[in-house]
């Protein structure tokens, strides 16, 4: 059952714009770090010793803002879906669990998020490559980009938590632009506030923690939204 809704949600958001977006995130991401290069390569180049360690450094700065903005619309959108046509009493009339409607959305997203972290590593290699920074630190280039996939799991599953269950879209909308703004100052937040853990940035120095901690809490946040959603009436 679970895979004919899978099935359905990846339908729904067809011609939607969602890999559209998934696509536009990475790639914005690296675009930036394109024009970086392109007016102040040299003056970038003598900045460090390890040109591919900075070239990384650079490009971090923006993975978390666009893990998060990506995640408000993503998950904005797909509720959206089901409130402009009215489907959610349709789908939940089906012999299907709310359960399964909801580890389904839940899937798709974090699918979207996956693929668009892949074609960040993909970016990423290709244009350090073009660059010409040396030898490819390919593992460095992987953890790079998957670990602030894994740590931003718990914006997520809050992200969807809120979409599903709000009568006002304008809710979760204004949970996401509070998130980016969070994001985009983790520097400052403490250790313990989940908008900091995509940055990889604690007080240990040891990014793994805050990808431990990303997919406990994304599955604590996820269980709880997903208990709540069920025992909610539909929209």
């Amino acid at each position: 059952m679970i895979k004919k809704l899978l099935t359905v949600e990846f339908l729904k958001i067809k011609r939607k714009g969602f890999w559209f977006l998934t696509f536009l995130g990475p790639f914005g991401v690296i675009a930036l770090q394109m024009v970086n290069y392109g007016v102040r390569k040299d003056y970038l180049l003598q900045q460090s010793d390890n040109d591919w360690e900075y070239f990384l450094m650079n490009t971090s700065v923006f993975i978390p803002l666009a893990l998060v903005l990506g995640i408000a619309i993503l998950t904005s959108f797909m509720t959206s879906i089901e409130n402009e046509t009215n489907a959610w009493k349709q789908l939940i009339a089906l012999p299907v669990s709310k359960l399964s409607v909801y580890l389904a959305k839940f899937t798709v997203l974090s699918s979207l998020l996956f693929v668009s972290s892949i074609l960040l590593m993909v970016f990423t290699l290709a244009y350090g490559m073009v660059l010409d920074l040396g030898d490819v630190p390919y593992v460095e280039i992987l953890k790079h980009s998957i670990y602030p996939f894994f740590a931003v799991l718990p914006v997520l599953a809050l992200q969807l938590w809120i979409a599903t269950v709000s009568q006002n879209q304008g809710i979760p909308i204004t949970t996401g632009i509070l998130g980016v703004i969070l994001a985009y100052s983790s520097f400052s937040l403490p250790d313990w506030m989940i908008w900091k853990w995509p940055s990889l940035t604690n007080q240990w120095d040891q990014p793994l923690i805050n990808v431990g901690l990303g997919i406990g809490a994304g599955c604590l946040l996820y269980l709880i939204g997903m208990l709540d959603f069920a025992r909610r009436d539909v929209k």
